[in-house]
């Protein structure tokens, strides 16, 4: 076969935003509602750098209902004077132009969350029309972009002036509105999300002290508008999320400070938890990888803590200092950097690399930590956190020492869990697939229905233990989790290794009723508490069977939910016949194979963390032990009437929370 020719000719040259709307995912990371919501975070980030540098103090957020999103801040206004170099109004530069904007030196914005200046950019290349309106100077002045197909070009011109800079009036406002609609040529799905919304702009005003934040969705029936504002900050953070537990203490500590330029502040309170929940941010952005400032932090408070723990006897000579993990038992932390030129790193970005940034806050933490144990008003309260921090190292050492005789073990166990596990074949494991099905009548269809191959089985017997207050000893003497660790292959808690890990796939597979949801709800706990990264990572699946078969002679259609069920209905036509799965155990295997498990047909759901604090705060809530704020959520947010409202086109697997 002739080669192709391979010539200077065959370059492609991509002009100004050209290159975004090509490769929309090398910008915003895909073109999923992910990648739509980012466009306004993109948005909303400028206003709040207004605000967090002491420009604004309120920032509005409004969802239209043509589709289109507005953010307005009360800051100095975009600059609409003269570009020395470009020409063009400094506005227009902004939106046209990548990689300019006022936040590459330190001189408009001492702190900012996004430096790359494409922002406002992509967002402008990848929506339909874009209007901006700047108040400024006594006047009003408005610019509006739009993005049309070009015949003569042959092509969609990207985010181009529909017109020049115009002077609209006078006004006495200040700051800047920007209202764009995204484009839907470009996004799979370009209905924004309220809550979603709402949850990531309450969260910003926690962050941002003080700074007034208004959420308005006009979408919906009875215009949603909601306020969030706290003037104490990431101390009235903390205890949101300590809501449904049970706190160790009221006040919560806050320690605050800076060392070269940067600046850190930590909210502390623990409760009688055993897992730790800590929240980082830099420059408003989270870091769910942690980074340089969590282990500054981490070092300094371990520390701080050991020499109290000597200094008042409740550590002896020959007793070795208590790990982190031990102080962190119940701990609920938001700590919270300021950087002026943040480095991120990590798969997702998630994760702070400067490397000065770790002395800078071990050191401040370090001096503000030991004035408050120092403070005899504390002294009851930190006496506490040591006591508890020595029972954990207790329970730490039974549960060494149940890993270890779960080691020695093995071989007498492997037996049994042969006889509950049915392996596969296949030797690449992000291949294989575990399938953790709920009872032995649904796991004996899963392992004669499966492909051997590279899919596994482990039935679970009985509901498993809920993990939310129990401490690891006791998780690791439960039964059906000790097989589920076995077969991962992956370890638990500080020892979990995803370099072990069998299986590129863990799907729960459970019935559509309620005992199945909770089933579901107890492993999803279990693996966010104890093997977190196995969700981070995308290895966790829901199975999605049908709940109905439509038979019309030889067609046979699957319905998933009630919606789907009337479809199916419509096109059988009359004289089809309904039968509703009450559970897994009522399909053949050849059933099950076909609806659920065969790759080119099922519907699986991958569980992802959009938002590490929600998720923890709702566990606590629905999973804790406190029945009060479990019925409150259920009464606010549960809504039996509503028709299921979404569609899972077969063989995606599609991102959930």
């Amino acid at each position: 076969m002739a080669s192709k020719g391979y010539s200077a000719e065959n370059i492609q040259v991509l002009e100004g935003l050209e290159a975004v709307r090509m490769r929309p995912g090398m910008y915003i990371g895909t073109t999923s509602s992910r990648g739509l919501h980012h466009l306004l975070w993109e948005i909303v980030d400028n206003a709040i750098d207004e605000a967090s540098n002491g420009f604004a103090s309120e920032v509005q957020v409004t969802l239209h209902k043509d589709g289109s999103a507005s953010v307005f801040d009360n800051g100095r206004g975009m600059p609409v004077d003269e570009h020395p170099t470009m020409g063009v109004p400094g506005v227009q530069v902004i939106f046209t132009v990548l990689h300019a904007g006022g936040k590459f030196n330190n001189e408009n914005y001492s702190y900012s969350g996004g430096l790359h200046g494409v922002g406002a950019s992509v967002v402008n290349a990848l929506s339909k029309w874009l209007t901006v309106d700047v108040f400024l100077n006594w006047s009003h002045y408005r610019m509006e972009f739009t993005s049309q197909y070009d015949p003569a070009a042959g092509k969609v011109e990207a985010g181009k002036p529909s017109g020049p800079l115009q002077v609209i009036g006078n006004t006495r406002k200040k700051g800047t509105l920007v209202r764009f609609l995204p484009d839907d040529t470009i996004f799979e799905d370009v209905r924004f999300n309220g809550e979603q919304v709402a949850r990531r702009l309450q969260e910003l005003a926690y962050l941002n002290k003080g700074v007034r934040i208004v959420f308005t969705d006009e979408r919906t029936p009875e215009k949603d508008s909601r306020v969030f504002c706290y003037d104490g900050g990431i101390t009235d953070y903390v205890q949101y999320l300590n809501a449904g537990k049970n706190a160790l203490h009221n006040d919560v500590i806050y320690l605050s400070g800076s060392r070269d330029q940067i600046i850190c502040q930590a909210a502390i309170q623990y409760t009688d938890g055993y897992s730790d929940s800590v929240f980082s941010y830099v420059n408003s952005i989270n870091t769910p990888e942690g980074g340089s400032h969590e282990a500054g932090f981490k070092a300094a408070f371990t520390k701080c803590l050991n020499d109290y723990a000597r200094r008042i006897g409740l550590l002896k000579d020959k007793d070795s200092n208590l790990a982190g993990e031990d102080f962190r038992e119940g701990l609920t932390c938001v700590l919270t950097t300021m950087v002026k030129n943040p480095q991120f790193e990590g798969q997702t970005k998630g994760r702070l690399g400067n490397s000065e940034v770790r002395p800078a806050v071990e050191a401040v933490i370090t001096q503000q930590m030991t004035d408050w144990l120092d403070n005899l008003k504390n002294q009851e309260t930190a006496t506490a956190i040591v006591t508890k921090a020595i029972r954990a190292a207790q329970a730490r050492e039974a549960a060494r020492k149940a890993r270890d005789n779960s080691r020695k073990a093995a071989a007498l166990e492997a037996a049994p869990l042969v006889g509950k596990l049915a392996a596969c074949t296949g030797r690449k494991w992000e291949d294989n697939e575990l399938f953790i099905v709920e009872g032995d009548s649904a796991g004996g269809s899963a392992k004669q229905g499966r492909d051997r191959r590279f899919q596994a089985i482990l039935p679970l017997r009985g509901k498993p233990l809920n993990v939310e207050k129990k401490r690891l000893d006791q998780v690791l003497a439960n039964e059906e989790f000790r097989s589920l660790i076995t077969a991962l292959g992956t370890n638990i808690d500080d020892k979990f290794s995803l370099e072990n890990l069998k299986y590129g796939k863990v799907i729960i597979l459970s019935d559509a009723d309620q005992d199945g949801a909770h089933i579901r709800a107890i492993l999803l706990t279990f693996f966010f508490r104890y093997m977190k990264e196995l969700i981070t990572a995308g290895h966790v699946y829901i199975g999605m069977p049908p709940l109905y078969k439509v038979q019309k002679g030889s067609k046979t259609i699957y319905a998933y939910d009630d919606r789907e069920l009337a479809k199916a209905t419509k096109a059988a036509g009359k004289g089809y016949t309904l039968q509703r799965y009450k559970g897994l155990g009522e399909m053949n295997p050849e059933q099950l194979w076909e609806t659920t498990m065969d790759p080119s047909q099922r519907k699986l759901m991958r569980v992802s963390i959009e938002d590490a604090a929600l998720v923890d705060r709702l566990t606590t809530i629905l999973m804790g032990d406190k029945v009060e704020p479990r019925r409150d959520y259920i009464s606010e947010h549960a809504d039996f009437n509503r028709p299921d409202d979404f569609e899972l086109p077969p063989d995606q697997n599609r991102e959930g929370a």
